[in-house]
């Protein structure tokens, strides 16, 4: 496997960043709202924990300059469905949410030019 420079690292920091806060405003506008942007549970961390109604969802953001190795939703994997579940049953345990939820995936290509967001909604479990 390639070392991964510095540079590179944190450009994708970067654009993983900004597209977490672009997933948030998105979302924002569609009426959501935002409980938590973040959060961890051990090694596990969720992007985006929301209030859509009366339904808690937890959203993975996923942001890629490009789709030449793929469509950025592709690279949720079940190891990472897994940590995310594990962090959102700690999360329900700590707030003693009784409701409905959901796990969602905000797909977002990001270049110079364009910026394309797709929601796809209960996108696992």
């Amino acid at each position: 496997m390639p070392k991964l420079s510095i540079g590179r690292f944190i450009f994708m920091q970067t654009i993983g960043r900004k597209g977490e806060n672009l997933a948030a405003e998105h979302l924002k506008g569609k009426g959501y709202e935002i409980l938590e942007q973040n959060y961890r549970f051990k090694k596990s961390e969720i992007d985006l924990i929301c209030l859509d109604d009366d339904l808690l969802v937890f959203v993975e953001v996923k942001t890629r300059s490009s789709r030449a190795f793929g469509e950025p939703e592709s690279f949720v994997s079940d190891n990472q469905k897994e940590s995310i579940l594990k962090a959102a049953e700690r999360y329900m345990l700590d707030v003693d949410w009784k409701g409905d939820l959901r796990f969602d995936i905000v797909a977002i290509v990001y270049t110079n030019t364009e910026q394309e967001i797709m929601h796809l909604k209960d996108a696992f479990y």
